[in-house]
This record gives C-alpha cells, structure tokens and sequence, in this order.
C-alpha cells in the first residue's frame, strides 16, 4: 500500500483518541451501499481490503483508515434523451407547452425511475494519522476529496483538529532559486519535469519534461519572470515526485529498494504485505516530511 500523492496537515492539538473508542466510532460511520433510491453512499472501510474487517490499521505509531464513496451512474444524455421523448409525448397528447418547472419534475421523476437500475462506481480514498508527530496524511490529488474524507473524520469523532502545514519561505521562490543553480540541499537532486508560469493572472505557462533542467533552455524563462509552481525532485534515492508550490505531492514514487523488502518480508501473505508496505512507507514518510518542510522554514520543528 504505497501513497502516489500526498497532502499534508497538522493537528495543533494532539490526537487521543484510544483504538479501542476509534473502532467503535469508525463502526457508526461504516459504509453501506448504496440503496434503490440513493445516488451516493459515504462511508468507512477495511484500510486491507477483505483481508480484514477492522476499519482502521495500525503500525509504527500511525493509524491507516480509508473511505470508499460508491456514486450511481446516470449519464446526463440519457436523462435527457428519455425527457425529450416525455415532453414531446404531452405537448402531443395534450396540445400544449411543457414549461420549465415541470420539466424540472419530470426530470426528477425519470431519475427516480433509472436510480435502482443504474450502475455503481466507487473510489477510495486513504489517509492515516502520524500520532507521534501530529501528522493527517492524505492519498488524494484532490483537495476537495481531501476535504471530503477529513470533514467525514470529523463527524465520526467529533472534532477533528487540523490545519494544512505551513511554512515562512515560498516554495515557488526556493524552487526558483534552485533551478537558477543554487545548490540543493544535500538530501535532494532535481528530476527532469517543471511548470513554470508567470506571476500575473493568466499569465503563459511553460511546462518541460524530460528536460534538462539547469540547461540553457530554462533560464530564458526564469530571466522573463516566470516562476517554478511545480518541479520534480528525488529525495535521498529513497523517494521521487512532482512538488507543486503549495507543497502538494503528486506522482510519488518510492525506491525499489523499500519495494522489494517489503516484498520479501511478506512472502506471499496479503495482510503482511499490507501491513509492510505500510510500515515502511510511514518510517520513510516520518524522515521526508520534516525534510521537506524544513527546505522552505518549517513554522513548527518540534511534535505537538
């Protein structure tokens, strides 16, 4: 269970809740499919899948839950199609217009019809909670998704204390500074991918890959004003992905190395491998996320 994004967010006041009273207040927000009449459900499951039923799972200090949102489908060219044809169908039989607000309600009526005979999708979403260094760490390049997993925690327990991370320089400035050629910090190497885009609104946008990034072909840009708003870094050849200027990850992707020993320890079984995966990915976590923070002046240094 590897992370391929990452946003961040820090409790400003400690997370106690015990695991025994998180797994009953997990329960009261499971999730349930969807029923005839539903167009969406919400709700928590199994972080491991049908390997197991707890809702939540724990290991080196963090606790893992995930979401899965299950949504009816009902394209909007059939909706309208089957309206069409109902309009049609009265404005004949009874020689008269059909205006606006009932075209409203039989709108809601054909929905109502098709919901208990349309198809599912469902999405899941993972987080977990770093309890020792008061982290939310969330899989998801959305923030709305984002926002939309925290605000069902909250509910579930009550209260939900987080704020997104902060720091005192702008990322897109040092990231800048860097590919102008000021030296990284000894920890990080420049990828080969960058967005730059100019300060004013609707200003151009460049964006490169598999470019060189400190070549001649930059620097053009930087000289006109552009700044780096996104930029591919590598981490201690533990870690590599696409920084973007409000500290969001996207497109992480961890060491072979870590990979395979966490292969290797599971041997086959899929609730150890989950659970090394797991393990691993939170001890890389808890050594980068002070690390990248601190590229830009991290505004708290110390655990809550």
């Amino acid at each position: 269970m590897w992370f391929k994004n990452l946003l961040l967010y820090r409790f400003t006041s400690p997370f106690e809740t015990e695991t025994e009273q998180l797994a009953e207040l997990l329960q009261t927000q499971a999730f349930v499919p969807c029923g005839r009449q539903e167009t969406s459900r919400y709700g928590w499951v199994s972080p491991m899948g049908e390997t197991s039923e707890e809702l939540y799972h724990s290991a080196n200090g963090c606790l893992m839950l995930c979401t899965r949102k299950e949504e009816k489908v009902l394209p909007a060219a059939v909706i309208r199609e089957k309206l069409d044809d109902k309009v049609k169908a009265i404005e004949a039989k009874e020689d008269r217009r059909v205006y606006r607000k009932e075209k409203e309600t039989l709108k809601e009526e054909i929905i109502f019809d098709c919901l208990p005979q349309a198809f599912t999708k469902s999405h899941r979403t993972f987080g977990y909670i770093d309890i020792k260094n008061g982290w939310l760490c969330i899989d998801s390049g959305s923030y709305g998704k984002a926002e939309e997993w925290m605000k069902l925690l909250r509910e579930t327990l009550g209260s939900l204390p987080v704020v997104p991370v902060q720091v005192t320089e702008s990322p897109a400035v040092v990231m800048t500074s860097w590919l102008r050629g000021e030296p990284l910090p000894e920890d990080l190497e420049l990828g080969d991918e960058c967005e730059l885009r100019e300060q004013r609104e609707e200003g151009s946008i460049v964006r490169c890959k598999k470019q060189e990034l400190l070549g001649k072909e930059i620097e053009p840009h930087l000289n006109a004003g552009k700044q780096a708003v996104k930029l591919a870094l590598n981490w201690d050849e533990s870690l590599q992905y696409m920084l973007a200027d409000d500290l969001s990850i996207k497109r992480m992707k961890f060491g072979e190395e870590l990979v395979s020993e966490a292969r290797d320890s599971a041997d086959g079984d899929k609730a150890a491998q989950f659970d090394a995966d797991f393990a691993l990915m939170t001890g890389t976590l808890q050594r980068f996320i002070p690390a990248l923070l601190g590229h830009f002046g991290d505004r708290r240094q110390d655990p809550i």
